[in-house]
C-alpha cells in the first residue's frame, strides 16, 4: 500500500492515524509529494486528477481517494470497529466526520488566505469567516465531548486531528479556554500512540 504524504496535511494524518490504530502503519509507503492548493503537484495527477493529498494506492493498484474513503477501505479490510457498520451509530459517526472535516477544511481555507494570498489581497473577512465555522463547531463538540468516554472511532479520530492542525496552525487562537470540556477530552485522546505517532511538521 501506498500513500501520497505531506507531513503537515490534517486529511493526510486521519488516515495514518486510523492506520495506526488498526496496526498496519508500517506497511503503507509514504510517497513524497508537493501538493497545493493553486499548484498542483504533477506525479499525483496521474492518480488523481485532482492533485491533492492524501491519494490512496492499495496493493492490487486501486486508486482511492479522498480521506473519508481510504479510512473506510483501511477500516473495511482490517475488520476494524472505527467505522459502525449500519444503523443510527454509523449514521452518527459519519455525521461527527463530516462536522470534523468541515472544520479542518475551514481552518485550511484561512490558512491558505494568511499564507498564500498575497498581502495586500488578503481578505481579513474571509479569514474570520472560516475560523468562525471552526467556532461554531467547536460548540457542538463542546456539549458533546463530555459523552466521548474512551471511544476510539472515525467521529473521535476526524476531532482530533481537527484540533491537532488548530494548535499547529493557528497557536494563537485559544480555543481551549472557549471550549474546557473538548479541551480536556483533546489532552487525553491526544496522549495516543497513533496521535503521537502523527504529530503534524512543516
Amino acid at each position: 500500500m501506498k500513500i501520497f504524504f505531506s507531513p503537515a496535511s490534517p486529511f493526510v494524518r486521519k488516515c495514518m492515524v486510523v492506520a495506526h490504530e488498526l496496526g498496519i502503519a508500517d506497511r503503507i509507503e509514504k510517497l513524497p509529494s508537493a501538493a497545493g492548493p493553486v499548484k498542483r503537484d504533477a506525479t499525483i495527477i496521474p492518480k488523481n486528477p485532482l492533485g491533492q493529498v492524501p491519494t490512496f494506492i492499495t496493493d492490487d493498484g486501486q486508486v482511492l481517494f479522498d480521506s473519508r474513503v481510504i479510512c473506510e477501505y483501511l477500516n473495511a479490510t482490517q475488520s476494524g470497529k472505527l467505522f459502525p457498520s449500519d444503523g443510527k451509530e454509523r449514521w452518527a459517526r459519519l455525521t461527527e466526520l463530516a462536522l470534523a472535516d468541515g472544520m479542518t477544511g475551514a481552518a485550511l481555507l484561512a490558512r491558505y488566505e494568511n499564507v498564500l494570498r498575497p498581502e495586500e489581497l488578503r481578505w481579513a473577512d474571509w479569514t474570520d469567516g472560516q475560523l468562525a465555522k471552526v467556532r461554531t463547531g467547536l460548540d457542538w463538540l463542546e456539549t458533546a465531548a463530555p459523552s466521548f468516554g474512551d471511544r476510539v472511532d472515525i467521529g473521535t479520530i476526524a476531532f482530533g486531528c481537527a484540533l491537532g492542525y488548530m494548535d499547529f496552525r493557528f497557536p494563537s487562537v485559544d480555543w481551549r479556554a472557549e471550549a474546557p470540556n473538548s479541551a480536556k477530552w483533546f489532552k487525553a485522546f491526544n496522549q495516543r500512540a497513533s496521535m503521537q505517532a502523527t504529530l503534524p511538521t512543516v
